[in-house]
């Protein structure tokens, strides 16, 4: 069988070519072979990153490294592509591993069990990948990220807050400094200004100017690792957070000339 074929259930083979069909009818050939030959890293595959990847391995590409520290949590359910109830428990990145190969066997998937910080970034070689996504939820790490990724010859594009919110209508993309309107966007501007320090290039961020309350009690059960690292925990829902990821997905396809 050859590399484009894909053997479904022991029945019947299909090519790869025939699976994308449709994006190649509007992104035309080449594009397509380009997006084959990016390098996409994502850090963070809960509710924004991991419909990113899925949207990403969808449209054709197929060198992707995803990178999470968590595991499926209970409450990851209700947004996160590959939290099921059969899944909890289990490692997020190797989760959605074992998903995006059923779309794309022939993707090379990387799955780092770990979370960014200042400390580890130089484990990540981020000067070899073409495309840096980030959708963290650490603020203190989200820092370090743009401080870094802003610096290395990649296009980097990151979520910001996609929690408390409700109307996806008034998601939207805009440069990092002209994101108003969103707390997460202006306390990192605000963290950089005390800094003393701005990120080295411009880029883009998913972001929505809605804030809800949260209404709820405090979620039952033990948190994730992500979670412990937050002084509170926001109400989220997956079309939202769906959203956020799908855009940050679009904006790499819409890069890739």
């Amino acid at each position: 069988m050859n590399r484009g074929d894909i053997k479904i259930k022991g029945e019947i083979d299909i090519k790869e070519k025939e699976i994308l069909s449709r994006s190649e009818r509007i992104l035309g050939e080449e594009k397509l072979r380009r997006l084959k030959d990016i390098r996409v890293i994502v850090f963070g595959v809960g509710g924004v990153g991991s419909w990113c990847v899925e949207a990403l391995v969808r449209s054709g590409v197929r060198r992707i490294t995803i990178v999470d520290g968590d595991r499926v949590a209970v409450s990851n359910i209700n947004r996160q592509l590959m939290a099921t109830t059969e899944t909890v428990g289990e490692v997020k990145v190797e989760a959605l591993k074992r998903h995006l190969l059923t779309v794309a066997p022939e993707a090379e998937i990387v799955a780092m069990h770990k979370n960014f910080s200042e400390e580890n970034a130089d484990e990540f070689d981020l000067d070899s990948y073409d495309y840096i996504i980030d959708a963290i939820d650490s603020l203190k790490d989200k820092v370090a990220l743009i401080e870094i990724a802003t610096r290395k010859r990649g296009r980097f594009f990151s979520s910001m807050g996609a929690a408390l919110k409700m109307d996806p209508t008034r998601i939207k993309v805009a440069e990092f400094r002209k994101a108003i309107g969103c707390p997460l966007a202006r306390a990192l501007r605000n963290r950089f200004k005390k800094m003393g320090y701005f990120p080295a290039k411009k880029f883009k961020v998913v972001y929505s100017d809605e804030v809800l309350p949260n209404l709820g009690p405090e979620p039952e059960g033990e948190r994730s690792e992500t979670d412990r690292r937050k002084a509170q925990i926001n109400g989220s829902l997956m079309h939202i957070t769906a959203i956020f990821g799908m855009t940050l997905a679009g904006l790499v396809i819409e890069d890739v000339r």
